[in-house]
């Protein structure tokens, strides 16, 4: 999610990009991407470009949202641990 909240909006990443910056297996990718989508926090878009299969993945609004609430609650979890 870090990944792709990154981006703008309207932007997308293609599925191998994240595969390799993240260094994982596709199967391994796969199967968080699905949970992602099931959650509603990433849009997966299947695609054909010079008649190969490509993968496009965004963030949605609720995934943004649920991020950075993520992210959130890490800073206070945080700022607690310093006391």
């Amino acid at each position: 999610m870090s990944s792709l909240v990154t981006l703008d909006q309207d932007e997308q990443v293609d599925f191998t990009y994240l595969r390799k910056l993240l260094d994982v297996t596709d199967g391994n990718l796969g199967a968080h991407l699905t949970k992602l989508e099931n959650a509603g926090y990433v849009r997966i878009e299947k695609t054909f470009v010079a008649r190969k299969p490509r993968t496009f993945l965004s963030a949605t609004g609720k995934g943004r949202d649920a991020f950075n609430s993520h992210v959130a609650t890490l800073k206070k979890i945080l700022r607690g641990s310093r006391k």
